[in-house]
């Protein structure tokens, strides 16, 4: 078993590189925060791998989002502030995982890489 995490990036936003990079961050922050201490060691021990992937607006990232914690697995949601370039509340990135790499791919294997 390989564990990896994946973040959903939305494209219709088009976010400028550094407010995309902070919120993909804030994603994988998140959902490590909310995994099992086992899982995260396991992954840090793999070499932490993290795929971004591109999403094409709200509805299909909240769709996937869904989908992944109807199966289980740790995710999280980016709401954004609002203080910069997007409005409050907009939904901007989420992430699935550490998790086993299998159990992703079946959520998220037909996305495209950023």
């Amino acid at each position: 078993m390989s564990f990896k995490q994946v973040i959903l990036v939305r494209q219709d936003l088009k976010l400028p590189k550094g407010k995309l990079a902070a919120q993909a961050a804030h994603a994988s922050v998140e959902a490590v925060l909310k995994s099992d201490p086992k899982d995260v060691k396991t992954w840090r021990a793999e070499g932490m791998a993290k795929i971004v992937l591109k999403v094409k607006d709200e509805k299909e990232l909240v769709a996937l989002f869904q989908k992944a914690k109807d199966e289980n697995l740790v995710s999280s949601l980016i709401t954004d502030a609002g203080r910069t370039v997007i409005a409050p509340g907009t939904r901007t990135c989420a992430a699935i995982g550490p998790s086993d790499e299998e159990d992703i791919d079946l959520i998220t294997g037909k996305l495209a890489l950023l």
